[in-house]
């Protein structure tokens, strides 16, 4: 009976330390404890879409779990907060100031979802309803890196945007044009359009910062649109229309993408041309490619590296190929008689010369 009672206390204190301890984030989102920030923003950004309260009205799990991934998020993303976090847990994070979860969550979507995620807030489908006035959307170029576009990568953008705020007195909004009929006499009416409107609260716009997330897949292309719901310009007796990042691809100094392919020049010596050489080819992440040539090489010779191409981006485990063109660097001057005579022996070739259309 006393190792019975001994052991139901243990019980009891064992469940009262993990209370204390509060919830474990990296479990939340599913990552190591030496996660990188890059890994702790894929793991809420999929998980954050997956268990989001609209997506989810039939389960009652799901708003904790959002609630939780938001929290685990904005606390394992600041070094601040994470480095109080893994010393003393959620406790030494009571003072910290944490938002909420929808702020969390709109710096990677927006009031909507971004990046091709989009479902319903309400609904819009007519039925005879008065159309909700919007207000305009923006459109931004944004220029990525090729490197970025290999890797993949986060990139945080700034947006200066309108935002309501209450202001004293009333105003007319909701205003529509609608037909009243007026009796001009026994048996006489007649109908003429008139502009009615509402009293609203009235409203001023103040300019907030908010910091939006752009996630930059691996095998992105050139062009594509990362669109943000809800974050355009503001209407005031509407909502808002939305904001849409367009993907624009940087030039490289080394190499030139085409689909899922890159292609780049490697200049060599004319020794090098003829004897054969051997070289590491530093690539976009900075992995090294090794090239090595034994034969001859000729200007305009190109070699296929299969799969160091770019990341397909429906399926990144598929990769394009890398095509790597030679030019040779002659050297300058001229030859002594005995120089040409060597180069002749060595070369044993004939003096030719050919005309063709070579475009």
């Amino acid at each position: 009976m006393r190792v019975l009672s001994a052991i139901v206390v243990l019980l009891v204190l064992l469940n009262a330390s993990i209370l204390q301890a509060g919830r474990d984030f990296y479990k939340i989102l599913g990552v190591s404890k030496t996660a990188s920030r890059k890994e702790i923003k894929k793991a809420y950004r999929k998980l954050a879409v997956k268990y989001h309260p609209d997506k989810n009205p039939d389960n009652s799990d799901a708003e904790q779990k959002f609630q939780d991934l938001s929290a685990a998020y904005e606390v394992l993303s600041d070094s601040e907060k994470r480095e109080t976090y893994d010393r003393h847990g959620e406790e030494g994070l009571k003072n910290a100031g944490m938002h909420d979860a929808s702020d969390v969550f709109s710096s990677f979507f927006g009031n909507g979802f971004g990046g091709g995620f989009h479902f319903g807030f309400g609904d819009d489908s007519g039925g005879g309803q008065r159309e909700i006035p919007r207000g305009a959307s923006i459109v931004v170029d944004l220029e990525v890196s090729l490197v970025e576009l290999y890797t993949g990568d986060f990139i945080e953008v700034a947006r200066y945007k309108p935002v309501a705020k209450p202001a004293p007195g009333t105003r007319q909004c909701n205003c529509r044009t609608e037909m009243r009929t007026h009796q001009l006499g026994p048996g006489r009416f007649q109908m003429s359009p008139e502009q009615v409107c509402e009293e609203c609260p009235n409203v001023k716009f103040v300019t907030e910062e908010k910091i939006l997330e752009i996630e930059i897949e691996p095998g992105m292309v050139d062009g594509h649109d990362y669109p943000f719901i809800a974050e355009g310009e503001p209407h005031v007796d509407g909502e808002p229309g939305d904001l849409t990042f367009h993907i624009i691809q940087m030039r490289h100094p080394v190499f030139e993408r085409e689909g899922d392919d890159l292609y780049t020049n490697i200049t060599i010596s004319l020794l090098d041309a003829l004897n054969g050489f051997s070289m590491d080819l530093v690539h976009l992440d900075g992995h090294k490619v090794h090239i090595e040539r034994e034969k001859i090489t000729w200007p305009g010779a190109r070699i296929r590296k299969k799969g160091e191409g770019m990341p397909n981006y429906d399926n990144n485990n598929i990769l394009g190929s890398l095509f790597i063109t030679f030019d040779v660097d002659f050297p300058k001057g001229t030859l002594t008689e005995e120089e040409r005579t060597a180069v002749k022996d060595v070369l044993k070739q004939k003096s030719k010369q050919t005309p063709y259309n070579g475009l």
